[in-house]
């Protein structure tokens, strides 16, 4: 009677012990049948096993409950994207889980920040390390491909201040055939735009882009690239080139001399930098030539064209072809809009049917090869849009297609030397690519 009390009296624990036990005493009663089944031997005696269930209970020490797993969700942790087209600011910092009204009030309003809300730029990277509760600890944008807007966490708030990018610069390797045009061969070789302007640029003395390629011309080139944490940011100069053009191979290598001055030289040291750029535009088409006799489309007489017309789009920019000094830039009878310049050895240029000139620009003005003195245009009598061109050598006028332009100095002897050891490696780098089926190397 007293055990019965007892039972009577057991706590919910107690009775989750006590029907743990029958549940263990009867899943046995299977298992030995099983047992029995498979063991059973002809011509022995059963042997009866009595069967003792036992339950004890283990407390685990104080220090084992008391452990648990670390929590990484609280853990600072870096986030990196990049600016999408339609970002807002908002949706920026949304994503990358800044919520701390203290920090989104300092990136919106602090005057040292204002070029991370004002500079949204489709592209640009961004990294934000934070805290699980969204808090900005750190922020480093991308300004420009080697400059970037640092935010931190301090005691009292944030400080933000410019940094300059430590970028590591790698020479790259590739090659391209032309099939319909530079560009083209460019694109599928995955090689910058900048990279094919500089080739036209660089051998423009050379080869005229606008009339003597052809499919099957092919070249090589090594180029300089700028990278920020493995990502390519900025692209540089040409360091060496190989272009074949309708059979006959052309060679450049970029020298740059104790001074700081850099140019493009053959193996042999020639300057490749002539005096003259063939065209005052980087990529257009001769819709009409130079000749002495042609019937004006408008005048709608016969009349002597004494230039070249390049068709381009308005706006397109118009480069001095050689240093020179402005004579005149204003507007003169047909030929609307013009710039007109003086050059050395009594040679001068014309640039007509402007719809602007380049700010600034003024008589007596001095001006280097390649820069900009303004855009094509329709101005004065034109049908379209297009740059009127023309080269005069002591005021006769000559086709600027085909007139002789004069070379840069060669190397001197102190420098082809220099030269010669720094376009080795160079060259070699050319040959490998040459004799290689692979399109690009890093």
């Amino acid at each position: 009677m007293e055990k019965g009390c007892i039972l009577a009296q057991n706590s919910p624990t107690q009775e989750r012990k006590l029907r743990l036990r029958w549940l263990l005493a009867a899943s046995s009663v299977p298992l030995f049948g099983i047992i029995t089944a498979f063991g059973i031997v002809p011509q022995t005696s059963e042997l009866i096993i009595p069967v003792t269930t036992l339950v004890e209970e283990v407390a685990l020490p104080p220090s084992v409950l008391s452990m648990t797993a670390p929590d990484r969700d609280s853990e600072p942790s870096w986030q990196a994207d990049q600016v999408k087209h339609d970002d807002t600011l908002s949706a920026l910092l949304d994503r990358l889980h800044i919520h701390n009204a203290q920090a989104i009030e300092f990136l919106r309003q602090a005057p040292e920040a204002s070029s991370f809300p004002t500079q949204l730029r489709p592209g640009r990277s961004i990294l934000a390390k934070t805290s699980a509760d969204g808090d900005l600890l750190e922020l480093l944008y991308q300004l420009s491909p080697d400059s970037a807007l640092q935010v931190t966490r301090i005691k009292n708030g944030y400080h933000a201040l410019q940094v300059q990018l430590v970028l590591e610069t790698r020479a790259l390797m590739k090659s391209a055939e032309i099939r319909s045009s530079l560009f083209a061969a460019t694109d599928e070789a995955g090689i910058p735009d900048s990279i094919a302007l500089q080739l036209a640029d660089i051998f423009s003395s050379e080869i005229d882009f606008h009339q003597d390629l052809r499919r099957g011309d092919h070249f090589s080139v090594v180029y300089e690239a700028s990278y920020n944490n493995g990502e390519m940011v900025k692209v540089g100069q040409v360091l060496t080139a190989e272009f074949v053009n309708q059979g006959k191979t052309f060679h450049a290598t970029l020298y740059r001399d104790q001074s700081g001055n850099s140019n493009y030289y053959t193996p042999e040291g020639r300057n490749l930098h002539n005096s003259f750029l063939r065209s005052p535009l980087e990529f257009s088409r001769i819709s009409s030539g130079f000749s002495l006799a042609r019937f004006h489309p408008i005048l709608q007489v016969m009349k002597a064209h004494k230039g070249v017309d390049y068709a381009a789009p308005i706006g397109t920019h118009i480069k001095a072809t050689s240093d020179g000094t402005v004579t005149f830039v204003g507007v003169h009878g047909g030929y609307g809009n013009v710039v007109m310049l003086q050059h050395a050895g009594g040679i001068s240029t014309v640039y007509g049917h402007l719809s602007r000139f380049a700010i600034g620009l003024h008589k007596g003005q001095r001006v280097s090869q390649g820069d900009i003195i303004g855009q094509v245009g329709m101005s004065g009598l034109a049908t379209g849009p297009h740059l009127h061109y023309e080269f005069r050598v002591h005021g006769e006028h000559r086709d600027p297609v085909s007139v002789a332009i004069p070379s840069s100095l060669p190397l001197s002897r102190k420098d082809m030397a220099a030269f010669q050891l720094q376009q080795i490696p160079l060259m070699s780098q050319l040959s490998l690519l040459r004799h290689s089926n692979t399109a690009a190397l890093d």
